[in-house]
């Protein structure tokens, strides 16, 4: 991270990273993404709070469903960049890939990330990576910079966004990116994302991401990789016992 992306991050919240991965590198991402989504079938992770007849493909954990997203975790190019946000260790969290279909690819409305998986000292990142280009009519992330200063805010419905009035989407800042593109940002940061109303599906992959040291205040969101150390060292590791000790207690 140069010293103008730490300042632009520390100030919005939120940082672009231009041609992080080439686009040939995308394009072969994007093809094991839509490979995974073809073999597993049809999947809706459309919020409840969402109107109209739109849709969005989902999975968690892609990394047992292709080896090459299991190496993706440990890129040195994503993990220099989370430990210049985060620190030395990082840990992940939970990943899932998003496809939104053409012409109705739901949206998602704004949010935080903190209700979903609150935690004590806000270390919390995620990191959406652009596997083909996420122009504005493709349902582009939009953010409102610099609410990651402002603490969790209040939370409505059963998804949990955020104030339709104080921040509607049509008010946010969007981010178009290009595939390869990287996009960080805090986990307090006011973000959300549009309807894909073009001709070709947006394809993302989400990685959540935090410091090992940084304390669950709920145990929310488990994922089967949730854990595994992608840069660094676990500070707080324990005397050893074997996985099924550990789901005993």
């Amino acid at each position: 991270m140069t010293p103008e992306q730490r300042e632009f991050y520390d100030e919005n919240g939120y940082v672009l990273v231009p041609g992080m991965f080439s686009p040939e590198e995308a394009a072969d991402y994007r093809a094991r993404i839509h490979a995974i989504a073809d073999k597993q079938g049809e999947t809706d992770a459309t919020w409840a709070s969402v109107s109209g007849d739109t849709k969005i493909q989902h999975s968690h954990d892609i990394q047992f469903k292709d080896a090459a997203f299991t190496r993706l975790l440990t890129d040195q190019r994503l993990t220099d960049m989370a430990q210049d946000i985060i620190g030395p260790n990082v840990q992940l969290h939970h990943n899932k890939m998003f496809i939104k279909p053409p012409e109705k690819g739901s949206p998602f409305p704004m949010h935080q990330d903190f209700p979903y998986f609150p935690h004590r000292d806000h270390s919390m990142i995620a990191a959406i990576l652009h596997f083909d280009d996420a122009p504005v009519e493709k349902g582009c992330v939009c953010v409102y910079p610099g609410t990651h200063k402002l603490g969790p805010l209040p939370a409505e419905g059963s998804d949990h966004h955020v104030s339709t009035e104080l921040y509607p989407i049509e008010r946010a800042t969007p981010i178009p990116a290009k595939a390869g593109d990287a996009l960080f940002f805090h986990y307090l940061l006011v973000h959300g994302s549009g309807v894909n109303v073009s001709d070709e599906a947006r394809t993302t992959l989400l990685i959540q991401l935090r410091d090992p040291a940084d304390q669950p205040l709920e145990e929310r969101h488990s994922s089967r990789g949730q854990g595994m150390i992608l840069a660094g060292v676990d500070p707080g590791r324990k005397a050893f016992n074997f996985a099924w000790q550990d789901k005993a207690a």
